[in-house]
């Protein structure tokens, strides 16, 4: 088997677990630490140590081609020169900013640049299109199972997942701690769909990618497919997670925009859009926790807003793991509550920080340091980087954008190299738009999968 052949199969086999690695680390950590515990290192970095050795083999690869035909084959573009100056500037700015913790620095380095040097260097490579047949399959089938799993989720008894070595609370991340099995609409008891990812936002993210294959390749698994895109779809409503189906939205959108008349689209468009704002306006007022959504709908408002507030104030950035996901990973977990609720339910937990409003009520003898999370990806990358990291990092986003639109939906053809391309431009739009909300890029899952994806349809 050559190295082309051994590198191929290790990926699929990583694309394939991905969704699942939520699952198979909480359980784990159950079966050999016992319940109670937080995830296990050793067992979390399982998908980092199979990506290690897929990038591993393609070096080798790259270097065999350089030895063959010289320095010439190793070509740097835009998008390269773009990854490598944020890289530097990561780096200036840790060196610089004395007070910058290196496990902040690290993990800042995980979410931000593990899935963009992945891409860098598996770009280099080649992969042939039974690889792709292949992986989309494998994603539709892994996609199916966790559809099946997490509409069964939401009927089973919490002390169900804390048996698997679930938290016995919901809706709280908490970085000492297993994680939480599912989340709740605040205020209420309506579960969102989490199947056997760490959130409803990610598997909704996830869910993307299947969902824009069988959008642009309707016969990956025969008429399967489109059993699966619907019950994909159907998990993706139940997660409710708005910037996921926002962006669904948005890619229907696109195909329809791509493959009808401009009179049929109008018309078909017009009447989705009056059907939609019809179910919306009457889930609003049979369930108004869901749509609106008070408190999660002022954070997307009121952080982004500190986020510009910040980057003004220190334009040239915090530094790696300041903001977003690697934020959450350094600080305290914090409980946020309106105004008139109960703080006593979390008294038993002594870990949690509890606010009521602006007002710090648990612990009484510490203060706080709360996570600073955004709420958008690209504010998080400017609050770590800067003005200029931030520039940096969206001419990067615009002229990946640019290349799938060149390599995909204007070309005339329909070949099926061309629907590999659509399929993997979708997902990039999708996490892409989702990212305006959310810190979309945040799951290996979502990252790993779409950043390799995107390496093998712009090969260098």
């Amino acid at each position: 088997m050559t190295l082309q052949n051994v590198r191929q199969h290790l990926t699929i086999v990583l694309l394939g677990l991905l969704p699942f690695h939520a699952f198979i680390v909480t359980v784990g950590t159950k079966l050999i630490a016992g319940p109670g515990n937080a995830p296990l290192t050793y067992l979390a970095l399982w998908k980092e140590a199979v990506l290690g050795v897929i990038l591993l083999i393609a070096v080798v690869e790259i270097l065999k081609k350089v030895k063959r035909n010289g320095l010439r084959v190793i070509r740097i573009d835009v998008l390269d020169v773009c990854i490598l100056l944020l890289l530097l500037l990561s780096i200036v700015l840790f060196i610089t900013h004395h007070s910058s913790r290196i496990n902040q620095f690290l993990y800042g380095f995980k979410y931000d640049f593990i899935p963009l040097i992945t891409f860098m260097i598996l770009r280099r490579v080649e992969w042939s299109d039974q690889f792709m047949n292949h992986v989309f399959k494998v994603i539709l089938i892994a996609a199916a199972i966790i559809s099946v799993y997490g509409i069964l989720g939401m009927y089973m008894h919490q002390q169900f997942f804390v048996w698997l070595g679930y938290s016995d609370l919901h809706s709280l991340y908490q970085s000492d701690a297993p994680l939480a099995a599912f989340q709740q609409i605040g205020g209420s008891a309506i579960r969102r769909i989490q199947s056997t990812m760490s959130g409803p936002n990610q598997l909704g993210l996830w869910l993307i990618i299947p969902f824009s294959v069988v959008l642009s390749h309707k016969k990956v698994i025969s008429h399967w497919s489109l059993v699966i895109g619907t019950f994909v779809l159907f998990t993706m409503l139940f997660t409710l997670s708005r910037s996921a189906l926002l962006a669904t939205a948005v890619l229907v959108g696109v195909m329809l925009w791509k493959q009808l008349p401009r009179k049929k689209f109008f018309q078909l468009s017009g009447a989705l859009f009056c059907i939609s704002f019809v179910c919306l306006f009457a889930l609003q007022a049979i369930a108004p926790s869901i749509v609106s959504r008070a408190a999660s709908t002022r954070d997307h408002i009121s952080r982004p807003l500190q986020a510009l507030q910040v980057m003004i104030q220190n334009p040239f950035g915090l530094g790696l793991g300041t903001a977003g996901p690697a934020s959450n990973r350094v600080s305290d977990t914090c409980v946020y509550l309106e105004e008139g609720d109960d703080p006593s339910w979390a008294q038993i937990h002594e870990n949690l920080c509890v606010f009521v409003g602006d007002t710090q009520v648990q612990p009484v003898d510490a203060e706080c340091t709360c996570p600073f999370l955004p709420e958008n990806w690209y504010l998080q990358i400017g609050v770590e980087l800067g003005v200029l990291g931030f520039v940096l990092y969206l001419s990067l986003i615009f002229l990946l954008v640019k290349r799938l639109l060149v390599c995909s939906f204007l070309r005339n053809n329909e070949s099926t190299n061309q629907r590999f391309s659509c399929s993997v431009a979708l997902a990039f739009f999708g996490i892409a738009i989702a990212a305006l909300f959310l810190h979309a890029w945040e799951d290996a899952a979502v990252a790993y999968t779409v950043w390799i994806l995107l390496a093998t349809r712009l090969q260098k």
